[in-house]
């Protein structure tokens, strides 16, 4: 309606003002050679005339302003009230519905677009936390499934080893703590709540290695560090959980004896880069997309007697998009895999 009352007012002002113009031509027209008496002149019969048909032609375009300017209104406005009805459509929960707007590159199909990729950007990132959600849920009720049965068979049989009993409580605990802590950290990570400061991920990736270079000797795997001094801006708390998870990984699916691991930071141009390579066994190219899966490994879904809460990958990935780099992961041909996160350089 707004736009209607526009187009009709904005045709019957230029009307008015082409008249207004003829009128003041005609008041003053007079053929050449005739001569002028004061209060005289042909002009003036002519306005008479003219201002009676003008009348008649101003309700002609206030009608043609009003029914014109509906239509094309009506018409201009099509492509939002599609986006409308879609964006109700998606209020109601069905992210699937999309607008495909069809016609030429204008703003309109621009906007369409733009929301289209909204809403499968959106429906991709709630169906992934729903899945996330059920597996969490699954992972966290298993301990404490575990812990009910441990003390109900305690009840029940009073000759029971509390010893025993204790042992296997303190290691369902660990495993239900570490799980939760990696679900905050990976919570963390998605939220992008966190300060960021310069981080040098060559000394990162030292300290990775100090850390985890026990667990890699009782394997009997050897880790070889090395590279440029790479540094980045982001958290150094969430960039060393990030390669202790990437190294941790690196180690437990390994070789038993004799495996290898290298770790590398090599500076680039524009960007710094952090490679993790391990041996092990051949990785399927078609389960790569779910590594980074939360409580995936491979094609199964991880146990949970299973050195590792099937978080590791997941929470890499999710710090990595959190600090705007990009992962890429490729199967080694004889066996393992390489995992190579880049991390863009801010500029001064």
């Amino acid at each position: 309606m707004k736009l209607t009352l526009s187009y009709a007012g904005f045709l019957v002002l230029a009307g008015t003002v082409l008249f207004i113009i003829e009128a003041a031509i005609l008041l003053n027209y007079q053929p050449p050679g005739m001569i002028r008496y004061p209060g005289q002149g042909i002009g003036r019969e002519l306005f008479k005339q003219v201002a009676l048909a003008a009348a008649v032609v101003a309700i002609i375009l206030v009608v043609f302003g009003l029914v014109g300017g509906w239509f094309l209104a009506g018409r201009m406005l099509a492509p939002l009230t599609r986006i409308t009805q879609a964006a109700r459509t998606a209020a109601t929960g069905s992210l699937s519905h999309r607008v495909a707007l069809a016609g030429p590159s204008d703003e309109f199909r621009e906007l369409a677009d733009a929301f289209d990729t909204m809403l499968a950007r959106l429906e991709a990132h709630v169906g992934e936390q729903r899945r996330f959600a059920a597996n969490a849920s699954h992972e966290l009720r298993t301990p404490l499934a575990i812990t009910r049965s441990l003390l109900e068979v305690a009840l029940s049989d009073p000759d029971h080893d509390s010893y025993e009993l204790e042992a296997r409580l303190r290691a369902v605990n660990a495993r239900a703590i570490e799980l939760t802590e990696a679900l905050l950290m990976l919570s963390r990570a998605e939220q992008r709540s966190f300060t960021a400061e310069w981080v040098d991920l060559s000394l990162v990736a030292e300290e990775a290695v100090e850390t985890l270079l026990p667990v890699a000797e009782a394997r009997g795997i050897m880790i070889t560090v090395g590279g440029d001094i790479a540094s980045t801006v982001g958290s150094k708390a969430l960039l060393t959980q990030m390669t202790m998870n990437l190294l941790h990984n690196a180690i437990v699916h390994n070789l038993a004896d004799g495996g290898r691991v290298w770790i590398q930071t090599t500076l680039q141009p524009r960007s710094v880069e952090l490679l993790v390579e391990n041996t092990g066994e051949v990785v399927a190219a078609g389960i790569i997309p779910t590594l980074t899966e939360p409580f995936q490994r491979g094609q199964a879904r991880v146990r949970t007697d299973h050195a590792g809460v099937g978080l590791g990958l997941a929470i890499v990935k999710s710090i990595i998009q959190a600090h705007n780099a990009d992962l890429t992961l490729v199967p080694r041909s004889d066996g393992g895999l390489i995992v190579r996160a880049t991390f863009p350089i801010p500029s001064l």
